[in-house]
């Protein structure tokens, strides 16, 4: 037996918008939400990606008596400075540990505002200050 297709039967064009309509809101209302969390994900990572150089520049401390100086800056993580002794680097897989998230330097002073050292980032924007993502952070 063979049955013979209605040619009323089928998705009408009303149907397909209304539809549309409905994912369109569903988006309107989620896009913001999941953008905010890419951005705090970011501002997490350069604090993980902080915590790891702390660490580093502990363990060139502890190898060589001595932090490394704002001359020298990060790159002695990397490589020895000329004339240190008892470098045991290097203290990080690469040069890409020695940035932000966003793709720049993370800044290092010695000595830090609050302690031998200080290392920081200026968060999303690059520029001093800001709040939310722009805010700047540092350790």
């Amino acid at each position: 037996m063979t049955r013979t297709r209605n040619p009323q039967s089928g998705v009408t064009l009303l149907e397909v918008m209304i539809v549309l309509a409905v994912i369109a809101l569903i988006v309107g209302f989620g896009a913001p939400r999941l953008m905010e969390s890419f951005g705090r994900a970011k501002s997490q990572a350069a604090e993980v990606a902080m915590a790891n150089l702390k660490g580093a520049v502990q363990l060139f401390y502890i190898d060589t008596g001595r932090y490394p100086t704002e001359g020298e800056g990060l790159a002695a993580l990397l490589a020895a400075p000329q004339g240190v002794a008892n470098w045991k680097g290097p203290y990080l897989d690469g040069e890409a540990d020695l940035a932000d998230p966003w793709g720049r330097p993370f800044t290092y002073s010695a000595p830090g505002a609050s302690g031998p050292f200080g290392l920081s980032s200026l968060g999303r924007d690059g520029q001093p200050g800001g709040t939310g993502e722009d805010s700047d952070i540092s350790l």
